[in-house]
């Protein structure tokens, strides 16, 4: 069975935008230093566009060939004129008002967004799927989500975009490695106890 995993960056109060979901205040923590820990361990996570920019398009996936984002998410490369942003990725955006996918690589979910994520966990392979958001997803998939990597920005919002946007029962995860850097940021990873 493979991993959904909901990686995700936030706020220390747990928002992973502003209350319109801007979470560009976020970006200035992106330094050398966690470009570095991306390259290494989540170098799919990065957008095909970024990675070309950096010249990193001949990075090998090291845990993700799926990716599932919500529309707000993809709203922001298609405002780029990127139609598929995660090129590197197989890439699904669950929507139930985009129509048909602008490019052949996304394929669009409006129907039954659980159980195509369960078809695709069920699927064999090496490689996990990256729930890349937003905040409503991840409230929809919560009880599908296997693995939490959170990169936590020291920043405080106060209020905006939560990490999950719907209501979720209580459920423990395993803290199963925490990584500091430089300039304040944390990434932990946690597992689902199930």
């Amino acid at each position: 069975m493979r991993k959904l995993t909901y990686f995700i960056a936030c706020s220390i109060d747990g928002f992973i935008g502003d209350p319109s979901g801007d979470a560009t205040a976020m970006l200035r923590f992106v330094d050398e230093e966690f470009i570095d820990f991306l390259k290494a361990e989540y170098p799919e996570t990065m957008a095909t566009h970024g990675r070309r920019a950096l010249g990193l398009d001949d990075l090998p996936n090291k845990r993700f060939d799926t990716i599932i984002q919500g529309r707000g998410s993809y709203d922001l490369a298609l405002k780029e004129g990127i139609t598929s942003p995660y090129a590197h990725l197989r890439e699904y955006v669950a929507s139930r008002s985009l129509g048909a996918s602008p490019d052949q690589n996304v394929e669009i979910i409006a129907d039954d967004l659980v159980g195509k994520v369960r078809e695709l966990k069920a699927e064999d392979g090496e490689f996990g799927i990256y729930l890349c958001g937003g905040s409503q997803l991840a409230g929809e998939l919560f009880d599908e989500v296997d693995e939490l990597v959170i990169k936590t920005y020291p920043l405080v919002y106060g209020e905006g975009m939560p990490m999950f946007g719907s209501g979720c029962a209580i459920s423990e995860f395993t803290l199963e490695s925490a990584r500091t850097f430089g300039n304040g940021a944390l990434v932990r990873t946690y597992g689902r106890k199930r």
